[in-house]
């Protein structure tokens, strides 16, 4: 079985050290989402839904879907929705929730959709779990339409060195402390320390905007602690 040590996996290596974890942890990752961030992961959600207008005529793609909260919040919605995901035991969560739902697993630089098939992209908290980003925001941009739209929520590190020290021992040390004894020290050690695979701001919305992007957008969340990054699919030329 795999196992995330002290350092951060690269390439293949981390691939497949990230689905064995989720696989791992999936029975309890609802639960200590809510409880480590308060319920405000679901707030979170529909404020990203919100900013992006998902509704009854929209079919929204939502990689990484891991156990369905976008799925079922877009469904709330009226969309038509396909999660997608390469952890199986993730998906088999999702499915629990969302039993009518469309999900299929598979690598999200490999999509197995046509392009052009939606008008909405979602992704919540996957970023840095991706071996290489680039070729992902170029998938999500090949299955959208033009003038579709994204919406992408991960975690961040506070600019604020006060916050940043609060934030620090919070997600540092108590965070994996409780998820060791919930679930998985392994996983809930490694969690944290992967916000080390995401780049700096500029250089993450200039890899958006090179795949096909325009008027996209960044903010943060609860004091720079999360961030939500929007953009519209521009229009073939």
């Amino acid at each position: 079985m795999a196992r995330i040590d002290g350092r951060l996996p690269t390439g293949d290596e981390k691939a497949f050290a990230v689905r064995e974890m989720f696989n791992r942890i999936a029975p309890r990752y609802d639960l200590l989402n809510r409880l480590f961030t308060f319920g405000l992961d679901q707030r979170w959600r529909q404020r990203a839904l919100d900013l992006v207008g998902v509704g009854p005529r929209d079919c929204v793609v939502d990689i990484g879907c891991g156990t369905g909260d976008l799925v079922e919040l877009s469904l709330a919605r009226g969309a038509e929705v396909v999660g997608v995901d390469f952890a199986a035991h993730m998906l088999r969560c999702a499915r629990e929730r969302n039993p009518d739902a469309r999900l299929l697993q598979c690598d999200a630089p490999k999509l197995p959709l046509a392009s052009g098939s939606a008008n909405v992209v979602t992704c919540g908290f996957a970023l840095r779990n991706f071996v290489s980003l680039p070729p992902v925001f170029d998938e999500m941009a090949r299955v959208l339409v033009p003038g579709g739209r994204i919406a992408l929520l991960e975690v961040d590190r506070p600019r604020s060195a006060f916050v940043r020290f609060g934030h620090s021992l919070y997600f540092d040390r108590i965070v994996p402390f409780l998820g060791g004894l919930l679930s998985d020290r392994h996983a809930y050690s490694y969690l944290p320390r992967s916000t080390a695979y995401l780049p700096p701001e500029y250089e993450l919305l200039a890899m958006i905007a090179k795949s096909g992007f325009r008027s996209v957008r960044r903010q943060d969340l609860l004091l720079g602690t999360a961030q939500l990054v929007t953009a519209v699919r521009s229009d073939d030329s």
